[in-house]
Parts: C-alpha cells; sequence; structure tokens
C-alpha cells in the first residue's frame, strides 16, 4: 500500500507527533491552516467516512473520545473545529481517514 499516513503509522515517514496510543495517532498538519492543526488518524487503514461500517465504526467512537483531550493538551480551551473531507470533490487528499483539529485563534464561518 502506498499510504502516507501508513507510513506515518509504521515510522517510515517523520511526524510530529501530539498523541499516540495502539488505536491512533495525532500530529502535527505540515502546512497549517490555523496557529494549531493536528491530525488525528487510525491506526488501521480505512480510506475515508465513507468505509465507516459496523466493523469499524467503534474506532470512529474511540477517536472521538480522544480529541477533546488532544484538543485540551494544545490549549485550545476556547474551542477548536474538527473537520474531515470525503473524497475528491469533497477536498480529501490522502485517502486515509483522518480528522483535522484547528485552533488557536477564533476562525471564520467559513473555509474556503
Amino acid at each position: 500500500m502506498d499510504c502516507i499516513f501508513c507510513k506515518i503509522v509504521e515510522g517510515v515517514i517523520p511526524s510530529t507527533k501530539v498523541y499516540e496510543d495502539d488505536k491512533i495517532l495525532a500530529f502535527r498538519d505540515i502546512n497549517p491552516e490555523a496557529p494549531v492543526h493536528v491530525l488525528v488518524i487510525p491506526k488501521e487503514h480505512v480510506d475515508s467516512v465513507d468505509k465507516i461500517d459496523e466493523t469499524n465504526s467503534d474506532l470512529v467512537a474511540y477517536i472521538f473520545t480522544k480529541i477533546p483531550q488532544i484538543a485540551a493538551s494544545e490549549g485550545l480551551g476556547n474551542g477548536y473545529r474538527v473537520i474531515t473531507n470525503v473524497g475528491e470533490d469533497g477536498g480529501q487528499s490522502v485517502k486515509h481517514m483522518h480528522f483535522h483539529i484547528l485552533g488557536g485563534k477564533k476562525l471564520p464561518l467559513h473555509l474556503a
């Protein structure tokens, strides 16, 4: 598989980790769109939100229990945004499900 995020999980490609456990990895985005821009990915490869089903939905629920902890550790007590992109038209550039945590300033209502 030629997935950049799987290679980050394997340690083949370096990243700046902010959280890791046996199920997920969170690391800083290399092209941040906010003062804090962290990507949260499952270590298990799932292509996108379109591929969530009864066999992996518990992993998504787990990610969403960890996002508040990751955001708090990044000092985002005044709020943050969680975004995921799905498919080409949705702006998904890496075909490995991931969630962006954005914060550190007042974010515009619409990202363009």
